[in-house]
């Protein structure tokens, strides 16, 4: 707990997180801040951007205060939300970790390891708590199916897609294009930690990768996991909108099964601060969290060091 602020008593007598934002793009108009100021068990206190206007523009949305300087959000917060680019992010989230924050990830949480892994370290050298928003992981049903399917054994294989219409060859880019990180990465490192999110829990950790690209940023993925258990997935933000969708299913001693389908978005994100707030009471690390951003930042590395040499 931040400890410049005196945090006000929860309704089950655990303190109230402070949270502020960092971020105003689409994604935090959204998502971010209306699940921040809906939240029941925490107070949405506070909004800093890059951009001053677009700050003061969403603090005023949502009667918050606007900060000039991500370092006074901190000294005033419990805890930070992100909502920047991942090489924005990872340095400032370091920052927030040394100034006693805990941490909202967006992912990835870096496109570096070596950034990656600064987060996961500031965070627990500095005892915050910290949650990655992987919206298959708390969006529902999709996030009580994978702790189903983490449950069974015997698996054989599953295959994963996501094919996103942001840079559709065959029309008007979606709102989310303007976004140079997206455009530079693509879908490996944008929609491929929604599928590793799924995978690694249900497979277990990746012990080796290979990578292919194709046409108009598609990758894909050939992934072996410790179960023995092996995985492809097929990831792109550049897909006709007629191809666009995703899909991810796994076969295994006990059948075929295969992800449902989810909406609710914003209220996925308010169950990711739910778990924040949970790790922070209780000081017990959440699974979800910047060690297991780091490691899905070292896994993409890898695959897009792979696709590099194909």
């Amino acid at each position: 707990m931040n400890s410049s602020v005196d945090p006000v008593p929860h309704a089950d007598g655990g303190p109230r997180l402070r949270v502020g934002l960092l971020g105003t793009g689409p994604w935090a108009h959204r998502t971010h801040a209306p699940a921040l100021a809906a939240h029941a068990g925490s107070d949405f206190a506070g909004v800093w951007g890059r951009r001053p206007q677009a700050a003061a523009e969403l603090a005023r949305v949502h009667g918050v205060k606007v900060y000039e300087d991500p370092d006074a959000l901190f000294a005033d917060c419990d805890a930070v939300a992100f909502a920047l680019p991942p090489d924005v992010q990872a340095p400032l989230a370091v920052r927030a970790a040394a100034a006693g924050c805990h941490l909202l990830l967006d992912k990835p949480v870096a496109t570096t390891v070596g950034e990656a892994r600064a987060v996961a370290d500031a965070a627990a050298l500095h005892g915050v708590a910290s949650v990655v928003f992987l919206t298959l992981r708390f969006a529902e049903p999709t996030a009580s199916w994978v702790e189903e399917q983490a449950g069974r054994s015997g698996w054989f294989t599953a295959s994963a897609h996501w094919l996103g219409a942001v840079f559709p060859p065959d029309g008007e880019a979606s709102p989310y294009a303007a976004s140079p990180w997206r455009k530079t990465k693509g879908g490996l490192w944008d929609v491929g930690p929604h599928a590793l999110s799924v995978l690694l829990p249900v497979l277990g950790d990746v012990t080796a990768v290979s990578a292919t690209r194709g046409p108009s940023d598609v990758v894909q993925l050939a992934l072996r996991h410790t179960s023995g258990a092996l995985s492809t997935a097929v990831l792109s933000l550049g897909a006709p909108r007629a191809a666009a969708g995703v899909g991810l299913e796994l076969r295994g001693a006990e059948g075929v099964f295969a992800l449902p389908d989810w909406s609710d978005v914003p209220g996925a994100y308010g169950r990711a601060l739910d778990a924040l707030v949970t790790a922070a009471r209780t000081g017990k690390p959440d699974a979800r969290g910047a060690e297991f951003g780091a490691r899905l930042t070292e896994i993409l590395a890898e695959a897009e060091r792979s696709a590099a040499e194909a």
